[in-house]
């Protein structure tokens, strides 16, 4: 497998909106392992979408269960994931692969219902809350053109320099 480039902000690809994946065949599997390899090579992350390495179909893989306290469907790859349904809103901290120097306070929904395929083409239907949910939320945001940085409160208040990264 490989590790793949990830693409880093202010990079005008990630700008781009992904379109549907059609074909659930051989090379839409090499490359959901290949984006897998380059999620595992990054540090501490959660998830990554396929456009965030040059690649804009729908796909994206997140995997919260290492996460103490977190409510999880464990390791998910989502192909042409959707969210039907959210409820309430909350502040939390982000940070993201392709925004490798800072974080930010954004507003996400704290439930939602998501539907999307598996990587073999099977439809997939959950209920998420809390840190799941954001996270898939933060995923889903790349397959449409856009950063965490476009949903901060305020830049000058909730945009933070990162210190460091922390090593899983």
């Amino acid at each position: 497998m490989a590790v793949l480039e990830i693409l880093v902000y202010p990079d005008e690809r990630l700008r781009q909106d992904s379109l549907p994946v059609e074909s659930f065949d051989a090379a839409l599997q090499q490359r959901i392992e290949n984006l897998e390899d380059t999620r595992l090579a990054g540090p501490g992350a959660v998830g990554i979408a396929a456009p965030q390495v040059g690649w804009f179909e729908r796909v994206l893989i997140i995997d919260v269960s290492g996460r103490k306290k977190t409510t999880s469907h464990g390791r998910l790859v989502l192909v042409n994931p959707e969210i039907t349904e959210w409820d309430g809103y909350a502040m939390g901290r982000e940070g993201c692969l392709s925004v490798p120097d800072y974080t930010g306070n954004v507003v996400r929904a704290e439930r939602i219902h998501l539907d999307a395929f598996d990587a073999g083409g099977k439809p997939l239907g959950f209920d998420m809350e809390g840190f799941e949910a954001r996270a898939i939320q933060h995923e889903l945001d790349h397959l449409d053109g856009l950063l965490f940085l476009d949903r901060l409160v305020s830049r000058r208040q909730d945009l933070f320099r990162r210190k460091v990264y922390k090593e899983s």
